[in-house]
């Protein structure tokens, strides 16, 4: 213990589900007679998976659940807390979680309180459900209404668009996530950079339809500005709390919402422009020289002198410390909730297990309308115990390629 808190609380034991069907980028630019590269270079997207009319968040939800809890031998009785992230509803009042406590019914229970007795509800805000519903479990277990059992985090979405240029952009999947102390991916207490606001980014104000309202331009400016404000705050809590000032230097890996891979590789570059612009007289800025007076804001969204010149930068650190966390997202495409998680995954089943041992994650989650924030995890000890159970590869291999007329 630390005080009145757990020790080490983090990810104990994760999973995933998507379906298994997916359709190639290369194929949808060929269907929608666009010009070759525009989906695979443009948005640096691989495949984009999707399921079919049998199955739907809930299904998906079980799925993932199920795969937690067998797989890790997880005693459900142990399990005092449930809390799902979504943003796709099949009820405007009934939450997804409900649902799944047929599959704790279904499992049986020893204990006097029962399978009943699992707190949690659904929470909804675009992308970042999956993130608060995990700060909802770490919060849980470092007060004082903790009971000494573990949180359930899911996460996940079917991500669908009307036919149109941010059709390639959808995806789905969902993340399962164990949730207690002493674990071997603790989040760093009291770190977290924060911004939230009232925008229309992204909403979905026709309840009659699934596809969303999307303002291309505001989306991307949105989230970069979310990238800049939440990476200053991070930083100076970081500084308050250690003494001394954080840069990219100070973290081995970073992990970012993915709503397509190229705003990933912008977003890297934006936080080496922040770290420049709080060291501006650094040579190893002395590139960026020019654009000190520039600042954040609007006008260096979309600079695209600015962003050429940061992309070039940092080509090799993204190389480093962020590419390996895009495989699997480039795979399935943008699952809302569970993208960021995925990220995790695909970096914890890339980089070898002896590479990961002792370093620092920075994660930055964005959900539209908006909120985002950056926080922190360390890999104390080995992963190599979740990467094999996840088994990633081998499922990604099985996978059935559909045609684009039938998708």
């Amino acid at each position: 213990m630390q005080g009145a808190f757990p020790s080490n609380v983090g990810i104990l034991a994760i999973d995933l589900y998507f379906p298994q069907t997916y359709v190639s980028q290369t194929s949808l630019e060929v269907f929608d007679k666009v010009p070759k590269g525009k989906y695979t270079l443009g948005l640096a997207q691989k495949n984009m998976a999707f399921c079919g009319d049998r199955e739907d968040i809930v299904s998906l939800c079980l799925s993932a659940v199920d795969l937690l809890i067998t797989k890790n031998n997880i005693d459900p009785d142990k399990i005092g807390r449930l809390e799902v992230g979504t943003e796709t509803i099949i009820d405007k009042s009934k939450s997804v979680k409900t649902y799944l406590m047929d599959l704790f019914k279904s499992y049986g229970s020893k204990s006097l309180q029962g399978y009943g007795s699992i707190e949690g509800i659904d929470t909804i805000n675009a992308c970042f459900g999956g993130t608060s519903a995990l700060f909802n479990a770490i919060q849980w277990i470092e007060s004082s209404y903790w009971d000494g059992r573990y949180a359930v985090v899911v996460a996940g979405d079917i991500a669908v668009y009307s036919q149109g240029p941010a059709r390639p952009t959808g995806g789905c999947g969902v993340v399962s996530m164990l949730i207690g102390p002493n674990s071997c991916l603790p989040f760093d207490r009291g770190l977290r950079g924060v911004h939230m606001e009232n925008v229309y980014d992204f909403y979905k104000p026709n309840l009659d339809s699934e596809y969303p309202v999307v303002d291309g331009k505001l989306s991307i400016e949105c989230y970069l500005r979310a990238v800049d404000l939440c990476y200053i705050r991070y930083c100076d809590k970081y500084k308050t709390k250690n003494g001394v000032d954080f840069t990219l230097q100070s973290v081995d890996y970073i992990v970012f919402h993915s709503p397509y891979n190229k705003l990933v590789q912008k977003s890297f570059a934006r936080l080496f422009y922040n770290d420049f612009l709080r060291d501006p007289e650094n040579k190893i800025y002395e590139e960026l020289a020019k654009f000190k007076g520039l600042g954040i804001g609007e006008s260096s969204y979309f600079n695209t002198d600015l962003e050429k010149t940061l992309l070039k930068l940092t080509q090799s650190d993204y190389a480093k410390k962020v590419s390996s966390s895009t495989i699997l997202p480039k795979e399935v495409g943008n699952t809302y909730c569970a993208s960021l998680y995925y990220g995790l995954i695909s970096l914890l089943n890339e980089v070898p297990d002896h590479s990961l041992i002792g370093k620092k994650v920075l994660l930055f989650s964005y959900g539209s309308g908006l909120a985002a924030t950056l926080f922190s995890l360390q890999i104390n000890e080995s992963v190599q115990h979740i990467v094999k159970k996840i088994d990633l590869s081998n499922r990604l291999a099985k996978r059935i390629e559909v045609y684009s007329e039938v998708f």
